[in-house]
């Protein structure tokens, strides 16, 4: 794959635009790009394409776009994963890990038994925003995923369903519509308090298992992505 840049702009073919900014950095300082060298654009709304360095000049690089579309890789199954809040090196791995799956949106959860309060994570939104976008640009996406600010569970099974929710018990006889989407809910270490399932079962949420080991959180919120994903999805075989 080429190497990736974001730029928020129209991809007009045949027209000259600049990477500037970080961008230009990683590009000429990281990259090593060359005059003539090909890329590739995205600007985080679904839209990529293929483009050229044609000029490399103080703190800007000017690239023309091709005409040749970009492919999307883009799945349209809208999986949304609504992850507790667990230890932080650990939740920024499944930020990471998540978007090269191909989440739409995440949600850090602050459940009942959570140990990681509301203000440990105060302050990281530029962190979180900057593993997402590198993990879009190394996974060959166009989106970036919307990265909601922390909500309770409760308030995410008010929103718009369908609702899916890993749990040790058995699974429910819900199923989901292929082509539609989907909100994953994974629970802290300590698992779902009574009144989290309690909820999740008034609003329809339909249970899934992952097997009979007890799983990591994070270990749990990249299976479930990969079995949703792989049965709804574009990560089918």
């Amino acid at each position: 794959m080429k190497n990736r840049f974001h730029l928020d702009a129209a991809y007009e073919p045949g027209t000259t635009l600049e990477l500037t900014g970080s961008e230009f950095h990683h590009a000429v300082k990281v990259a090593r790009l060359k005059i003539g060298e090909p890329i590739e654009l995205f600007d985080g709304r679904g839209n990529a394409a293929a483009a050229t360095v044609r000029s490399i000049s103080g703190d800007r690089a000017g690239v023309l776009v091709d005409s040749l579309p970009v492919p999307s890789r883009e799945s349209s199954f809208r999986l949304v994963l609504a992850m507790s809040l667990i230890h932080l090196d650990r939740f920024e791995l499944v930020l990471q890990k998540s978007t090269e799956l191909g989440v739409h949106g995440i949600v850090p959860l602050i459940a009942d038994r959570s140990e990681i309060r509301l203000e440990r994570i105060r302050g990281r939104a530029d962190r979180w925003s900057k593993i997402v976008l590198e993990a879009v640009k190394q996974s060959g996406r166009s989106r970036l995923p919307e990265l909601s600010e922390a909500r309770s569970p409760v308030e995410v099974l008010k929103g718009e369903g369908p609702f899916v929710l890993f749990e040790g018990e058995e699974p429910s006889a819900g199923e989901l519509q292929s082509g539609s989407g989907a909100t994953l809910l994974i629970g802290p270490e300590g698992g779902w308090s009574e009144r989290e399932i309690a909820i999740a079962r008034e609003r329809g949420a339909v249970f899934r298992s992952l097997g009979p080991r007890r799983l990591r959180a994070e270990t749990a919120a990249i299976a479930a992505l990969t079995a949703i994903g792989g049965e709804y999805g574009d990560l089918r075989a």
